[in-house]
């Protein structure tokens, strides 16, 4: 990703998924913010008394939150990808437009590593890449900065949350700007769950 996009993403607002997402958080309080980005969602996260662990395989966005974080104790910065990150115990994880760049070989060993780190009655927000979205179709594209993305249905995303309780459930279609001006065709599962207690 680009200098541009981290400078225009790194005081967004933060979605209202998250904050609902946050007011139903148990104890203890402890965050993943995966693919963190220039940290709004961690500095949001922080601000609410979550000890944060947040990671991202882009250099910049790394130098960035190592910068922005300094001194904080309880914001854990790493450089990783979703495959190599170690996953924490967490109370909260948070995959907001980030999940997408998980290679789709690589898939369903992450998503098994975030159902187990999450804790019983924890929670899930996050989003998926729909078959409509910009990203999804092959082809020359601006807007498609990776070069592999995992994009599922609907049912195959429902399908990931049999162990969970659906909190919410959104299906986001829209044409627009990215933060770096391009045009950009959206579709997007956007889910919060609570993962079942254990029996």
């Amino acid at each position: 990703m680009t200098k541009k996009y981290f400078e225009a993403t790194e005081f967004r607002a933060i979605r209202e998924d998250l904050i609902f997402a946050v007011g139903k958080v148990q104890e203890p309080k402890v965050a993943i913010d995966c693919g963190c980005g220039a940290g709004a969602d961690t500095n949001f996260l922080f601000s609410k008394g979550f000890e944060v662990h947040a990671f991202d395989i882009d250099d910049q966005a790394i130098d960035k939150c190592e910068s922005r974080f300094s001194g904080f104790e309880n914001i854990n910065i790493t450089k990783a990808s979703f495959s190599n990150f170690d996953f924490p115990k967490a109370s909260l994880v948070v995959a907001d437009a980030s999940l997408f760049f998980c290679a789709s070989t690589e898939f369903k060993r992450v998503w098994e590593s975030i159902l187990k780190c999450l804790n019983s009655n924890g929670i899930f927000c996050g989003s998926f890449l729909g078959p409509e979205d910009t990203m999804a179709i092959p082809g020359e594209n601006p807007s498609v900065f990776w070069s592999e993305v995992t994009v599922l249905e609907e049912s195959e995303v429902k399908s990931l949350f049999v162990d969970f309780n659906i909190l919410r459930f959104n299906v986001h279609r829209s044409t627009g700007k990215t933060p770096t001006g391009e045009t950009h065709d959206w579709h997007i599962f956007q889910v919060v769950a609570q993962k079942s207690a254990k029996p």
